[in-house]
């Protein structure tokens, strides 16, 4: 294998160490989240494959590479906004910190932000699959949008 890619490899898996050891649990949230992200992406193309199987006709059905860039801008959007929080949660933080306030966790905003994404993903992910012809659990739906809804009123 190349040395380069070898080196790349490397550095990459050095900067996640750091970034998970220092986030703690915000790590592991972040982790479901991009596997999440891309299973929504993946079934997404899925469910767009089945419509234009059972719509051939129809152009509005199918497999759209605008659709799919759109896509990956709102994931880029989530990431964007992630760092926002967490960056948030460290002025704030550090903040008190420096005025004497102990406060017990590092993160307030970013995990909030992260769990908020996880709900949308699994939302999406369940959609997709009710578009592959998929029967869904009502209460699984009414589950994760009452949690959803707990989430922004808090």
């Amino acid at each position: 294998m190349d040395k380069r890619i070898l080196t790349t490899k490397g550095v990459f898996a050095g900067i996640g160490t750091l970034i998970s050891e220092h986030l703690n649990f915000i790590g592991a949230a972040l982790t479901l989240l991009t596997i999440l992200m891309i299973v929504d992406y993946i079934s997404g193309m899925l469910a767009a494959k089945r419509e234009a199987i059972d719509h051939p006709d129809d152009p509005c059905y199918g497999w759209s590479s605008k659709k799919s860039i759109i896509g990956i801008y709102k994931k880029i959007g989530y990431i964007l906004t992630i760092l926002v929080a967490i960056c948030t949660d460290y002025v704030i933080i550090k903040l008190l910190r420096e005025i004497g306030v102990e406060y017990q966790t590092n993160s307030i905003f970013g995990l909030l932000v992260i769990v908020w994404f996880i709900i949308n993903e699994l939302l999406s992910i369940l959609e997709n699959a009710g578009r592959m012809g998929v029967i869904l659990p009502e209460f699984l739906k009414k589950v994760l949008s009452s949690i959803k809804e707990n989430i922004s009123e808090k």
